[in-house]
């Protein structure tokens, strides 16, 4: 029996190959609320030619719209990829409980990897954090990715 982290990770995975498969950075993101995933989305970025359609951002917007509410306590999200400051301050201003992410972003990421605003003590708000859930598959999905955006740009150019 898989646990409750992994089955829904498995789930924004799921998500995540979606953006693949529409060309953009696979990250997909499920917001769980008693038990029941209320919300899916994945990175809709190139797609929608807007920097904040996250996968992280557009799963707050269709779980505030299921419950009708602006506040999100009680319930959790699952991300393929460590959240950047973006959506780790939306995070907070839903009052989430917890994020649960599966690969670390050393570049960008906002919940340990460069800074922390999902804990940061100044803020009225702090989620629970957790990382590294399936985070090979996370990882290997976003390299493999951009392996294969790098191999068609040398053989265009």
């Amino acid at each position: 029996m898989i646990s409750r982290s992994v089955f829904f990770m498995q789930e924004a995975l799921k998500e995540a190959r979606l953006a693949g498969e529409e060309d953009d950075v696979p990250v997909g993101a499920v917001v769980v609320y008693k038990e029941k995933i209320i919300a899916r989305a994945h990175n809709q970025v190139e797609m929608l030619k807007d920097p904040t359609a996250h996968a992280e951002m557009l799963a707050l917007t269709s779980a505030t719209n299921h419950l009708g509410n602006k506040w999100l306590q009680g319930a959790s999200l699952y991300v393929t990829i460590e959240p950047c400051s973006m959506c780790a301050g939306a995070l907070v201003l839903a009052r989430l409980d917890a994020v649960y992410f599966g690969a670390k972003d050393a570049k960008t990421g906002a919940c340990g990897s460069v800074i922390n605003i999902a804990h940061h003590k100044k803020l009225n708000h702090r989620l629970k954090v957790e990382g590294g859930i399936l985070a090979k598959d996370c990882a290997g999905l976003l390299s493999e990715f951009f392996r294969n955006k790098r191999r068609a740009c040398s053989s265009n150019g």
